[in-house]
């Protein structure tokens, strides 16, 4: 399987359809997940990795979300994450079923055993969940692996994006190689705590490419980062939003991925170069639009133009109405009628 090795190679958005834990732990529901994110076209479709036991102790609480979303607020975090896990065999049947659909496989490790898992399966693009973030042992071995990260940033100050980025560079990741994505860790996130500006706030503190992990409801927020600059997007997606679960209901659906995708792609081609010219398709409405200088009423040979006797009007196949002031006070060479082109 082949990954960038620099994602800013691409040459266009780099767009992660998180099915994640939406699978509900049932291995056919991953594989139709695979299906939509392919028939969708994005570039990877990404699960989540981990063993629960290493990832929160028996008595870690869910959030608010998860409870809501679950419709069962006295389990555990821990007994929820057991039936959403998936196994290594698992790993391995999807990562064949990726290719078998041509689209990339990704996943996000959640603890240090489920690095090396994945990075025994040559999965060579690292993804760093944002409640990893200040994770030191985490980020260590990360970066000693050497390879592109992706660094989701909610709930995370300048401060923390910074030292993150020194502690997988400092372990080995070349800083070249790292993506930051902003990112607010609620589900979904309102509107007014998006903050899309914080994107260019962090690509100019520390000088990488940065993308936009998006869990708003809908798809403006992620197609505006990209008209702002954002070069990876990532967003949950789900078959069914009805489903229980602690995702589905902050997740596309796989309409809503596929007209995001669209919308990505149309704004990648609407953003186009930096230099403003005519471009070919409105060349041919140069003439239609634009204005000549033209006899406002008859002019005689010999009569002088002013004011009163020429205008401007369509079309714009004579003399540019630019040349307005050297027209002015000129004489008339011939006899015009009214709209004649002068």
């Amino acid at each position: 399987m082949e990954y960038p090795q620099n994602l800013l190679t691409m040459g266009s958005t780099l767009i992660i359809a998180e099915a994640g834990v939406n699978h509900n732990g049932n291995i056919d529901l991953a594989k139709q997940l695979i299906d939509v994110a392919a028939e969708a076209g994005v570039d990877y479709v990404k699960f989540q990795t981990f063993k629960s036991q290493k990832l929160v102790s028996k008595n870690a609480q869910k959030a608010n979300y998860q409870k809501e979303n679950t419709n069962n607020s006295n389990e555990s975090q821990l007994k929820m994450l057991q039936k959403l896990e998936l196994s290594e065999a698992d790993h391995l049947d999807l990562i064949a079923y990726c290719k078998s659909k041509n689209i990339k496989f990704l996943s996000t490790a959640f603890d240090l055993e489920s690095i090396d898992f994945l990075h025994k399966l040559s999965i060579d693009l690292f993804k760093i969940p944002s409640g990893e973030l200040t994770n030191y042992p985490y980020l260590e071995k990360i970066g000693s692996l050497g390879k592109p990260i992706i660094i989701s940033t909610g709930m995370a100050s300048l401060k923390e994006i910074g030292d993150a980025i020194k502690v997988v560079t400092e372990n080995g990741a070349s800083q070249k190689d790292i993506t930051v994505l902003h990112c607010n860790t609620e589900y979904p996130t309102p509107m007014e705590d998006v903050n899309l500006n914080a994107m260019q706030t962090i690509a100019n503190k520390y000088s990488v490419p940065f993308g936009y992990s998006d869990h708003t409801l809908g798809i403006e927020v992620p197609i505006a980062a990209v008209a702002m600059g954002a070069t990876v997007i990532e967003k949950h997606f789900t078959l069914d939003k009805t489903l229980s679960g602690p995702d589905h209901k902050a997740s596309l659906d796989p309409q809503e991925l596929i007209a995001m995708v669209k919308a990505i792609r149309n704004i990648e081609n609407a953003l186009g170069q930096k230099e403003k010219e005519p471009t070919p398709s409105e060349l041919k409405n140069k003439i239609v639009a634009r204005k000549s200088i033209v006899a406002s009423t008859h002019i005689k040979k010999g009569d002088i133009l002013t004011k009163n006797n020429i205008t401007t009007k369509r079309p714009g196949n004579g003399i540019s109405a630019m040349q307005w002031p050297n027209i002015i006070g000129t004489i008339a060479t011939k006899d015009y009628d009214e709209d004649d082109l002068i």
